[in-house]
């Protein structure tokens, strides 16, 4: 660590020096000056300038830093986040051993063509089947050139006929068995017609803001990206990577591998199958499914006997869902009987407004105080809610605040 950050870590310099180090002027070497500039991305006052430096450093010099294996992970996975990404330093980053294999993996997943052409030109990611595999997956890689990565990477092809492993591998109770078969029969038409639809995970870029204002059918302003401190870390699946210390990303890298491998191989399923893995799957996998566009698939996890009720109630906050998902849940006796699932669609933002005005009704009195005040749910919600609680808590005496 540099010793100026280590100083800065604790509050002991003064202002102007935390300034000329956001502006990239102190005296110190482009390794330092980085690995401070990273630190500061995250600091209320400094923050944006910090960000700004970054942005517009050399790219030169900022490719000779991030080539050594020995630069601060803070500062290899700052410019490995999509909103720090900048096409001319990928090359450097793609090929330095200090990045996660398992993040050239998720790259590789969904890359745009650009990346992947960085991805099909690197010696490093030619040679990791698992990156090969997830290339594979990738819409913008051409039949000649995916022919030509399965060929350079030993075991590859044999590694394309894996996908329905995760159906043939699951147990599958009687149970199970009899709701999937069910759910098939009911679905037989709407299962046929959607058969060759892709899978695709819902976006993750709306916001909840904006979906409260979409439900409050008002107009959502276009704004300028947020800083990064005001981004909650668990905004992403793919990890808040500035934030991972060296010393956790052998764990963070096994984790997402694990994910990863879930996610190239239910990418290869085709409706039913995914349907099917709906039913019998694991709750890694479930998580994933209620994420595919198709509705069907959706349906499907909810109506697995395998769904437990902390799953329903996961669901039912979640900010990165369709609202069919939300639909369904309201739709089905067995969650509205779990007063955990009722709280979390009402102050979930995401939430159609006529499902959280139904239910808004059966909420308590001590959660109908709090949604008062709850800014990421429309309007329309935090003021039936507050009646709602006026008229609960002055039942049978003076209301109590």
């Amino acid at each position: 660590m540099a010793p100026i950050l280590e100083l800065i870590k604790k509050n002991a310099v003064p202002v102007n020096v935390m300034r000329s180090a956001a502006l990239g002027s102190l005296p110190i070497s482009a390794d330092e000056t980085l690995e401070v500039l990273v630190y500061l991305t995250n600091n209320s006052l400094f923050g944006q300038d910090a960000r700004m430096t970054l942005a517009r450093w050399d790219a030169q010099s900022a490719i000779e830093v991030l080539a050594k294996e020995t630069t601060a992970a803070e500062v290899l996975l700052y410019f490995w986040q999509e909103q720090n990404r900048r096409p001319g330093l990928m090359p450097t980053l793609i090929e330095n051993q200090a990045i996660p294999e398992n993040l050239l993996m998720e790259l590789a997943v969904s890359a745009p063509r650009e990346i992947v052409s960085m991805l099909l030109a690197s010696q490093r990611a030619r040679a990791l089947p698992s990156v090969v595999e997830a290339l594979s997956s990738n819409e913008y890689v051409t039949p000649a050139e995916l022919e030509s990565l399965r060929g350079s990477v030993p075991g590859a092809s044999e590694q394309q006929a894996a996908p329905e492993e995760l159906v043939e591998a699951a147990e599958i109770s009687p149970e199970v068995e009899a709701a999937h078969k069910a759910f098939e029969q009911e679905h037989a038409s709407e299962i046929a017609a959607e058969e060759g639809k892709p899978f695709e995970l819902v976006k993750e870029d709306e916001t909840p803001e904006a979906g409260a204002a979409v439900a409050e059918g008002t107009a959502v302003p276009v704004a300028d990206p947020a800083p990064r401190e005001q981004v909650p870390a668990a905004a992403s699946p793919a990890v808040s990577a500035a934030a991972v210390p060296r010393q956790d990303l052998d764990e963070f890298e096994a984790t997402e591998q694990k994910r990863l491998t879930v996610l190239q191989r239910v990418s290869k399923l085709n409706v039913g199958k995914r349907i099917q893995l709906g039913f019998i799957g694991n709750k890694e996998e479930r998580a994933l499914l209620i994420r595919d566009t198709a509705r069907l698939v959706q349906n499907a996890v909810l109506a697995s006997p395998k769904l437990t009720d902390a799953e329903a109630e996961s669901f039912a906050g979640s900010k990165n869902l369709q609202e069919n998902v939300f639909r369904e849940i309201a739709r089905q006796r067995r969650f509205l009987k779990l007063y955990p699932v009722v709280r979390n669609l009402v102050n979930n933002p995401r939430c159609p407004l006529d499902i959280s005005l139904t239910l808004v009704k059966t909420l308590q009195v001590y959660d109908l105080k709090s949604l008062r005040h709850n800014k990421n749910v429309p309007d329309t919600i935090r003021k039936v809610a507050a009646k709602l609680y006026n008229e609960k808590a002055t039942r049978g005496g003076s209301k109590k605040e």
